[in-house]
């Protein structure tokens, strides 16, 4: 799962994706709706995420990324940002070493500078617990936008040029796409995003190239596994294309 992966457009995929992204969203809603505090709705998606974790592990899914906290988050309100941090250190004290009696490894992505010590420290801890564990990759992008994923790429392929490591006629989509901070997982098959929005909001720019796209009116506390079944069975049910007719995907036989 792990390793160099091209950033070319594949010619055929399986019924089941390998990688699922989703964008959480419509937390605050769920909580306005029942007269409660955006903390409240933020504590329930909590619970969407465990059961979705646990729907994907069974399915056989690869790979789930999921937006917990963009770049552009930091707007909100402070008491619902500090919430929000404390919510995420409780996730990385507690839930963690359940990801890991599953054998399931986590990572993490985004721009940690912008946490605090004990958050960051806690982030490559879980990491490092969890980095031999085989059985689904649940990655966490957190202070995370597609556009710094993109940016942080370049300046690093930038760097080599200016040290003669590499030429400019040397940088491709594949050396790029290695710079990236999951470029050596497979792309998403499948992005998700609940609460009716029809947008990807700065979400793994570069990665969303051919994935398919599943918007569900559902809030996200209450995406739990009926709802995820759906998703990929929606899924199953779409022919990819990658540029190609009907009749040549007709003519590709099914990867095993």
């Amino acid at each position: 799962m792990t390793g160099t992966v091209s950033a070319g457009i594949p010619v055929s995929a399986d019924s089941r994706p390998r990688h699922v992204a989703i964008i959480m969203d419509g937390n605050n809603r769920w909580a306005k709706e029942r007269r409660l505090t955006g903390v409240a709705g933020h504590r329930a998606g909590v619970d969407a995420v465990k059961s979705v974790v646990e729907t994907c592990a069974r399915e056989g899914v690869e790979v789930l990324t999921l937006f917990a906290f963009s770049s552009e988050n930091w707007r909100r309100p402070k008491d619902e940002v500090s919430a929000l941090m404390k919510l995420f250190v409780f996730a990385l004290e507690r839930e963690v070493r359940k990801l890991h009696r599953n054998n399931i490894r986590l990572r993490l992505i985004g721009d940690r500078s912008a946490f605090n010590s004990t958050l960051q420290e806690l982030m490559a801890k879980a990491e490092e617990l969890t980095c031999n564990n085989t059985r689904m990759t649940l990655v966490i992008a957190a202070n995370y936008g597609g556009h710094w994923d993109i940016a942080q790429a370049a300046r690093q392929v930038a760097e080599k040029v200016k040290d003669g490591q590499i030429q400019p006629s040397d940088i491709t989509d594949d050396l790029l796409q290695q710079h990236l901070s999951i470029g050596d997982l497979p792309m998403p098959d499948l992005m998700i995003r609940t609460a009716g929005e029809q947008r990807i909001s700065n979400f793994m720019l570069w990665h969303l190239a051919y994935t398919e796209l599943y918007f569900s009116p559902v809030f996200w506390p209450d995406f739990k596994e009926d709802e995820m079944r759906k998703a990929l069975l929606a899924y199953a049910g779409r022919q990819r294309r990658f540029g190609q007719t009907d009749d040549q995907i007709t003519a590709t036989p099914s990867p095993q």
